[in-house]
C-alpha cells in the first residue's frame, strides 16, 4: 500500500468534521431508505475515478432513497420556500476514496423541480432527472411516487410505499453504514471530489416494505434486483450544511 492510500475511516453515527461555512443548506424530510446487497465487482465500472466500492463485510449496497427536500439555501441565507422545496429519490453506490473518506456515489437523482435539477446538473455535474413527483402520508403510511420527465429515458418510474414501524434505539452495524454518510464522491467540473456534509445523529425507525414498483435502480445502469430488500428504514429527517467540494490529492482508494 502506498503512501496515498488509506484504509476506510471508521464508520461513525455522527459527522466527521463539522462545517462551520456551509455552501448549501437544507433538510431533508420524511426518508425512506431501501436497500439491496450486491457484489462489488458488479458495480465497481460504475463509481467516480479514484473511487472504489465501500464494503461491509465484503459486500456491497445499492440504495433507493425517497424524501422531501426541503428550503434549499445558499450559504447562511434563508432556505427557499418553493424552488427549494420538493420530493426527490436517488439510487446511490457507496464509495470510499484514497483518503479513506466513506461516502456516497449518486447513480441518478430525480427531483420535481426544474430549476435545481438545471442548476445541479449545470453548476455541479449531478444526474439530476426532472420528473413528476409525490410524497404522500397517511398514518404510518408513506408513499413515494416517480415519473420522469427529462432526460431520457423518459417515462422511467417508480412507486415505493412503506409502513413505519418502531424507533430504533441502537442501529445495527449495518444500518450505521447504510445511513450515517458525511459526504458524496462526484465528478465536479474541476475533477472528481468530495462534497461533505453534516448534520445531527439520524433519528431512524424500523419499516416495512408494502410495495416497491421501481425502474429507476435498472435505468442507472445496476443489476436487477431479485432479492428482497436487506434494510427497509425511515426517518422523520434532519437539517442538513455541505460544503465545498474537497479535491483529492491523488492514489488509489483501498476497499475494507
Amino acid at each position: 500500500m502506498s503512501s496515498t492510500e488509506h484504509r476506510p475511516e471508521p464508520v461513525s453515527p455522527d459527522a466527521t468534521t463539522a462545517i462551520a461555512r456551509p455552501l448549501l443548506t437544507q433538510w431533508w424530510l420524511d426518508l425512506a431508505f431501501v436497500h439491496w446487497a450486491v457484489d462489488p465487482d458488479r458495480v465497481a465500472g460504475l463509481l467516480p475515478a479514484g473511487t472504489v466500492p465501500d464494503t461491509f463485510q465484503g459486500t456491497t449496497y445499492v440504495g433507493l432513497v425517497a424524501f422531501r427536500m426541503h428550503r434549499v439555501g445558499w450559504f447562511r441565507l434563508p432556505g427557499v420556500p418553493y424552488f427549494g422545496a420538493f420530493p426527490e429519490t436517488n439510487v446511490r453506490l457507496y464509495s470510499v476514496d484514497a483518503e479513506g473518506r466513506r461516502g456516497v456515489a449518486f447513480r441518478s437523482m430525480d427531483a420535481a423541480r426544474l430549476v435545481p435539477v438545471v442548476m445541479g446538473r449545470a453548476g455541479f455535474r449531478l444526474p439530476y432527472m426532472w420528473s413528476r413527483m409525490s410524497v404522500r402520508a397517511e398514518g404510518d403510511t408513506v408513499a413515494y411516487t416517480t415519473s420522469r420527465r427529462w432526460p431520457a429515458p423518459r417515462g422511467v418510474s417508480s412507486r415505493v410505499v412503506i409502513r413505519k414501524g418502531g424507533r430504533v434505539g441502537e442501529p445495527t452495524e449495518l444500518e450505521h453504514f447504510l445511513t450515517a454518510r458525511w459526504g458524496m464522491h462526484n465528478a465536479f467540473p474541476r475533477g472528481v471530489a468530495y462534497l461533505p456534509n453534516d448534520h445531527p445523529r439520524w433519528p431512524l425507525y424500523r419499516a416495512e416494505l408494502l410495495e416497491c414498483q421501481d425502474g429507476l435502480v435498472a435505468a442507472a445502469g445496476l443489476p436487477p434486483r431479485h432479492a428482497e430488500p436487506v434494510s427497509v428504514l425511515y426517518s422523520p429527517g434532519v437539517p442538513v450544511r455541505l460544503g465545498a467540494p474537497a479535491h483529492r490529492s491523488g492514489g488509489r482508494a483501498r476497499a475494507r
